[in-house]
């Protein structure tokens, strides 16, 4: 990376890592490292003292607010809508079969870098791609960032749009990238929870079957025929 103002090269892996830190689920251990990554920021000095500013501010909410409503604010920001979604393909392929060979791709890349998924983790989790170009050369890393920077700006308009401190996070890396946060338009979309699930099997009996429960229900009269015939006869129904 390259400091603003001058041409000395400087590495950011320790700032890739802490960013990809504050964007992982923020556990008991994760906060208990706070004062270090804040120290980690601030030594290596990747990132405008405006942005820094700004991730002071998130980390000092992580660190006063009650950890289990940390955790489930986190949850509910970043697991609950495609928009603020941490898995980049979901802003790329969202559930179309290219993004199966896509996570291939990238998990082979981790593999050619010696580097291993943790159990159940996907390769196109942002954490685990910052961890990923944390390890790359400063050029290399800058063009990794910038390859994805368009999904870093979707990422902070929406974050932004709902005034989230994690927007600082995605401005940082913008910035790393060498990019500036250009504000997209967010397009409103329902939860991943409602567009996951599924249908129930007879929708309380539709009007595809029967009414809704509470609904009239219609009565339909059909005329046996036979038994109609044998009446006539005289026989027996």
């Amino acid at each position: 990376m390259t400091m603003t103002g001058t041409s000395k090269t400087v590495s950011a892996s320790l700032s890739l890592r802490v960013l990809a830190g504050l964007l992982s689920y923020p556990g008991a251990e994760l906060r208990s490292h706070l004062p270090e990554m804040r120290d980690a920021l601030r030594t290596e000095r990747a990132i405008s003292a405006g942005r820094l500013a700004e991730l002071d501010v998130l980390m000092d909410a992580l660190a006063s607010a009650d950890p289990l409503d940390a955790e489930a604010a986190y949850v509910q920001l970043f697991d609950r809508g495609r928009a603020t979604s941490l898995h980049l393909f979901e802003h790329v392929h969202g559930d179309s079969r290219d993004r199966g060979p896509a996570m291939i791709d990238l998990a082979q890349t981790y593999d050619r870098a010696v580097l291993c998924l943790a159990p159940g983790e996907l390769p196109d989790f942002l954490p685990v791609v910052l961890e990923f170009v944390s390890t790359q050369p400063p050029p290399e890393a800058r063009a990794f960032l910038g390859e994805i920077s368009h999904i870093f700006n979707a990422l902070f308009s929406a974050l932004r749009e709902r005034q989230s401190a994690y927007a600082s996070v995605i401005g940082a890396l913008l910035e790393l990238a060498g990019e500036k946060a250009q504000p997209v338009k967010v397009a409103p979309e329902e939860p991943l929870d409602a567009s996951w699930a599924e249908p129930p099997a007879f929708d309380g009996c539709s009007p595809k079957g029967r009414s809704r429960p509470g609904e009239p229900q219609p009565i339909r009269v059909v005329i046996n025929k036979v038994r109609k015939d044998n009446s006539a006869k005289g026989a027996p129904a």
